[in-house]
């Protein structure tokens, strides 16, 4: 039947349908074509399927759908939430909910309507229309908890999810899968881990392989890979989505040897991998420069056919020759797609930025435009890097007006601090400070960039007005900021401004100072000569990191204090026997104070050091040495 479609409508109990023709299970669909009438019949259970296409295919309001059903008719609205919700087709759902409720037929529908609304992402729609029901089931109570756990309200998924059981009502396998996607997200390993347990008293494991899954991601995404392991292990029928869960997993933490043991067992287990599966795999592929097996799982990808329709797999692949150096070969992949978007050339000029071939990305980025894609968000910001590290200013500058022509900079502040950032880096402050004013919404990422830019230039001024209007705009200091602030007052030595910073970190921002800042301290104490501050500011933190000492050790040969300098030497040495700079530097501080003597000493430690250990730096200890010997 190709007649359009025209309209469905709600029929009246008719010569048209006799209820004699009706079933219980049937509902009886009339539709008008030019010049016809007809009517067929179609089974309840076959309804969601049927509507979902008529959805699509741009039936509106419920009184132009023709069903009548005298046995039941809630159940028509039902299947027409379920293909809204299927379509995520919010404006259509709703329009629903008015017929819904206009017939009184709230209740009977209230659970089709909660999925609905969730589904489509709908989250504040949904908590409303659950705290307006008074009667609420596992399924009600699931439906919103899965609402939130697809649409960022993770937390309030896990407090609902106490919440219903508190109430008295007890999880089943669909609630646990939701709940657990939630726990996936945040990363809440204890909380899954209490939830794996009571998933393991009501023994749901034994027969639901979607739940043993669902458990199985949430360890993997929470970096619990041996749980994760274990749980696939237990499972009594695993496939190929319990296996993509765990690969996704190692490549997350960065494990791709495990990855592709995994990939292996899962094909002697007799399973072929699907899209997401091979998406993983490329991913370990792009991060451990496997190329060879990259291109072995490229060959395969051909033979099924998977590269005709799938997107993602084939940025996935495009990406990967790129990581690993053979752009030629990721444009090739490119040029024979039977389907290109603006995606997959980002994926090809990103590779091509990331492995320094930056005169490639460029000719990408106009053949990508010569074919007749535009450049996206994402493409300009990828452009933009590529200038900031090259110091390429002339090109910035013509991107920055294709971005100003596009109108982009007006919603996209992300992108917008990518065009500060890359004129910060090419030394173009002031352009970059006629961006930041230009932006209409401005966060702390923006000016710590500009904050930064001038620090390095040893512009202090300047970096102090950004500091300030950066508070009167009510954004807050981060620590990026304060990395930029005490390494100005490093270098212009101002001790009094780097305490009273260092003061407001914890006391009124509420920010841990970390290593980056407490070495900027030291530093600054030591260029000022307050060697026994700075000693004393180093116990306190009790660092084990060579940074702090390296700082200290080079005021010691500044002031050519020895006593300082031999404390902080072999607190450096108990860290990292073989640090070749603490050599170098202690022997500089010996210099300093003028003893010849310790420092053919120190020659000494570094020969015996290096018979020990072979690692150590010693040629560049030893070509130290040799100018200091030259010099004294």
């Amino acid at each position: 039947m190709n007649w359009q479609l025209l309209s469905f409508f709600i029929l009246p109990k008719s010569a048209l349908a006799p209820e004699r023709f009706l079933s219980k299970g049937t509902m009886l669909c009339v539709c008008i074509a030019p010049r016809k009438l007809c009517g067929f019949m179609v089974p309840l259970g076959q309804v969601t399927s049927f509507t979902e296409r008529l959805t699509k295919r741009g039936a509106a309001h419920t009184q132009n759908w023709g069903v009548f059903n005298p046995k039941d008719e809630g159940s028509v609205f039902v299947a027409l939430l379920r293909a809204c919700a299927k379509n995520k087709d919010l404006h259509r759902g709703s329009h629903i909910h008015e017929d819904i409720v206009r017939k009184g037929l709230l209740e009977k529908c209230s659970n089709a309507l909660i999925s609905m609304y969730a589904q489509c992402g709908a989250l504040a729609k949904t908590k409303e229309l659950f705290t307006m029901l008074k009667n609420k089931d596992v399924f009600t109570w699931t439906a919103l908890i899965g609402g939130c756990a697809q649409n960022g309200g993770d937390q309030d998924a896990v407090g609902y999810f106490e919440q219903m059981k508190h109430e008295g009502l007890s999880p089943d396998a669909v609630t646990f899968i939701c709940v657990l996607r939630a726990c996936g997200n945040m990363r809440a390993l204890e909380k899954g881990e209490q939830i794996h347990d009571e998933i393991a008293k009501q023994g749901l494991l034994d027969t639901n392989t979607e739940l043993g899954n669902a458990l199985l991601t949430m360890y993997a995404k929470c970096g619990a890979l041996a749980k994760a392991r274990q749980v696939l292990e237990d499972l009594p029928c695993r496939n190929v989505i319990s296996w993509s869960a765990l690969i996704a997993g190692y490549v997350q933490q960065g494990e791709a040897e495990q990855a592709f043991l995994c990939f292996e067992q899962m094909l002697r287990e007799g399973l072929d991998p699907n899209e997401v599966t091979l998406i993983c795999v490329l991913k370990a592929c792009s991060s451990s420069g496997a190329a060879d097996r990259g291109e072995r799982i490229h060959h395969y990808i051909a033979k099924v056919g998977f590269l005709r329709d799938d997107i993602m797999l084939a940025t996935a692949l495009i990406e990967m020759y790129a990581k690993c150096g053979a752009l030629a070969k990721a444009h090739k992949v490119l040029e024979e797609l039977p389907f290109q978007d603006v995606i997959i050339w980002n994926a090809l000029i990103s590779g091509s930025i990331e492995q320094g071939e930056v005169d490639q990305a460029f000719k990408f980025f106009r053949q990508m435009q010569r074919e007749g894609f535009h450049p996206s968000s994402v493409t300009f910001i990828c452009m933009l890097k590529a200038c900031g590290t090259t110091g390429a200013v002339k090109e910035a500058e013509k991107i920055h007006e294709e971005i100003e022509k596009q109108g982009l900079l007006e919603h996209d502040l992300i992108l917008g601090n990518a065009l500060l950032d890359m004129y910060v880096k090419c030394g173009a402050l002031m352009k970059a400070l006629i961006v930041l004013k230009e932006l209409r919404v401005r966060d702390v990422v923006s000016w710590n960039s500009l904050i930064s830019g001038f620090v390095r230039q040893g512009d202090i001024e300047h970096a102090w007005n950004c500091l300030e209007e950066m508070q009167n705009e009510g954004l807050s200091p981060d620590v990026a900021t304060f990395s930029s602030v005490l390494s100005a007052c490093c270098h212009s030595g101002l001790v009094e401004d780097a305490g009273l910073y260092f003061l407001q970190m914890s006391t009124k921002f509420r920010i841990k100072p970390d290593l980056e800042h407490f070495t900027s301290v030291v530093d600054l104490l030591g260029r000022v000569g307050h060697l026994d501050k700075a000693a004393g500011l180093i116990k306190k933190i009790r660092s084990t990191d060579s940074r702090v000492w390296s700082a200290l050790l080079s005021a010691c040969q500044r002031w050519g204090d020895v006593s300082v300098g031999r404390w902080a030497f072999d607190h450096a040495l108990q860290i990292d026997q073989n640090d070749a700079s603490a050599y170098v530097l202690m022997a500089n501080v010996y210099k300093a104070a003028g003893t010849q003597e310790d420092v053919r000493n120190i020659e000494v430690m570094i020969s015996k050091a290096h018979t020990q250990e072979p690692t150590i730096g010693y040629q560049t200890c030893e070509a130290s040495l040799k100018n200091l010997h030259m010099q004294a």
